[in-house]
């Protein structure tokens, strides 16, 4: 379980985010996708799908789960693993909505990959 940041930054409000949608931040660290499923949650993943780098915020919402668009491949919105057949996982970020609100833990864009 991922622990809980002690910063949060307001990427967007929830309205932004269409049902069963997505919706790409653009960072310093890569791109992330916001993706809000049927029931108003709000997920936060890396835009890339490990198979061959597609956009997963051009993907398909079903339930609490994203399709990519290149290749068919199903992540859990909740852990970032593929499901299925499939093996490999997105990085998934804190997220959580207050007051129509999205907010990201900060660290999103404060953490530095290892060199």
């Amino acid at each position: 379980m991922m622990a809980q940041p002690t910063e949060w930054l307001d990427v967007a409000a929830l309205s932004d985010l269409p049902p069963q949608g997505a919706r790409l931040i653009r960072t310093a660290q890569g791109c992330v996708a916001l993706f809000r499923t049927h029931d108003d949650r709000v997920f936060a993943l890396d835009d890339r799908c490990p198979h061959k780098g597609g956009p997963l915020s051009e993907g398909i919402v079903a339930g609490h789960t994203i399709t990519c668009p290149l290749h068919n491949w199903v992540f859990d919105l909740n852990s970032g693993q593929a499901l299925g057949a499939d093996e490999g996982a997105v990085r998934t970020w804190p997220v959580r909505v207050e007051k129509g609100r999205v907010l990201v833990g900060a660290e999103m864009l404060t953490r530095r990959t290892a060199a």
